[in-house]
Formats: structure tokens, sequence, C-alpha cells
């Protein structure tokens, strides 16, 4: 089962601008990009966590900051598990292939809900209907990198760096809108290590994910991905959005 999507926000491709007049495109970076998407794109399963931090403006127009850590795994096309930690509480989500199950920890209800039978179909029709959103990658979109090609201006390699003693490549995206900065990690696999978007036109907000604890290709059963309902948890009705 190759050439599988993983698929956890919608973190980039809903906020892009659309890039106008001259881009300024670096080829290294496209290839490094590319790279990645193929390294992804033939994985089987993974699991891994991702630490977030984003900005929020307050009711006084301050920025607060607010943080989350996930442990995110899916296997093949049609199977996905989140549960988050954070700021805002703890949840979970659980796909199957025909139902998405959302569990929020503390208040101890969930709702399940039909869904299509992909990961990738699952995650655009539940945030366009619910505003789901699934922490973290439209990395692993298949067309991630025509995607920063077609809305961004500007994409460049700005060298090697090191982040918690990884060497990473550098890259960077600008349009009018946003600044996205981007380390791949230079180990055995090409695989996402960092991320920063600043909104330039919304008080420069941040919100950036760090990826560690890559498990490549595990093999992980069939009922990670299942909802039972914890005992008294109760099943409440969300309504979609018009």
């Amino acid at each position: 089962m190759k050439k599988i999507i993983l698929l956890l926000p919608l973190l980039f491709i809903s906020f892009f601008g659309f890039g106008q007049g001259v881009k300024d495109i670096d080829s290294t970076a496209i290839f490094i990009l590319d790279k990645m998407s193929d390294v992804i794109g033939d994985l089987e399963s993974v699991s891994f966590d991702l630490n977030n931090s984003n900005d929020k403006l307050n009711e006084d127009k301050n920025i607060e900051k607010q943080y989350s850590t996930s442990n995110i795994c899916f296997s093949g096309p049609d199977r996905l598990r989140i549960r988050t930690e954070g700021t805002e509480g703890k949840k979970g989500y659980w796909y199957d292939g025909a139902y998405l199950s959302y569990y929020n920890f503390e208040e101890n209800n969930y709702v399940t809900l039909e869904a299509p039978e992909t990961t990738l179909a699952m995650i655009d029709e539940m945030h366009m209907n619910y505003n789901f959103d699934f922490p973290a990658a439209d990395f692993f979109y298949p067309s991630f990198t025509d995607d920063l090609l077609g809305q961004f201006d500007s994409i460049k390699f700005l060298g090697k760096k090191t982040i918690d003693g990884e060497e990473c490549y550098h890259i960077i995206a600008i349009n009018k809108e946003l600044n996205v900065q981007i380390w791949i990690s230079d180990q055995t696999y090409l695989l996402p290590k960092h991320f920063v978007i600043i909104y330039k036109n919304n008080s420069n907000i941040q919100y950036q994910s760090t990826f560690s604890n890559w498990s490549i290709n595990p093999n992980i059963p069939n009922s990670t991905f299942g909802f039972l309902p914890p005992p008294n948890a109760r099943l409440i009705s969300i309504l979609k959005k018009s």
C-alpha cells in the first residue's frame, strides 16, 4: 500500500494567500521538498509526536500563547488516531475508514460521525462541515510542493541549521500574508522536524510545531483506530456549519 497520504491539519492550505507577480523560486528548495514528499508518499504507516505553540489575540488585542502536545498515528489510506493535550484541554480523534469519533476527555462526551472512505477525504469533509482541526500537516499532501509554488511568491533554501541536535535543511516561503519556515531533518529519512507560520497581516502572530519520535512503518493493530466510549461517557450531537 504505497503512496499513502498522512494528513493531519490543514494548517497551511486553509490560510495560504495566493502569490502574484514575479516568482523567486530556488530549485534547491524545491528539490528538497519533493524528496520529503517522496519519502512520505512511500510510507505504509507512521507514528510521531507533535509539540505545538499557537499565538492568539485576546480581548485586549494582546498575544497569548497556547500549547499542546499530540501523539499521531496512521496506517494505510484509511486509519488515523490523534490524542492531543494542552491549553484547551485533552481530546482525541479515532478514524477507522467508516466513522470518525471525537472524544473530549474532560467533559467525558463524544460524537461519532459517518465519514468518507479515505483519511484525506475525511479530513477535508470534517474540517469543512464541523471545523475540526487535525494537528499538523499539509506537509503530507501529495500536492504539497505544488501548493507552495502556486501560492507563494518566494521559496528559498537558507542552508543547513541544527535543531535539537539534528542537522536540518531550512526553507522559507513568503507571500504578502505569510512567512512560512520549514526545517527538514537531514537524517536517514527526509522528514519534517519543525515549522513556523507567521501571519504578517495579523500582528505577526505565530503558529509553530516540532515533530519528534518518528516511528516508520510500525505494525499498528486496526483496533487502535476504533473508538470505545469510556464508562458513563455522554453521546452528543453537533450541527454542520451553515
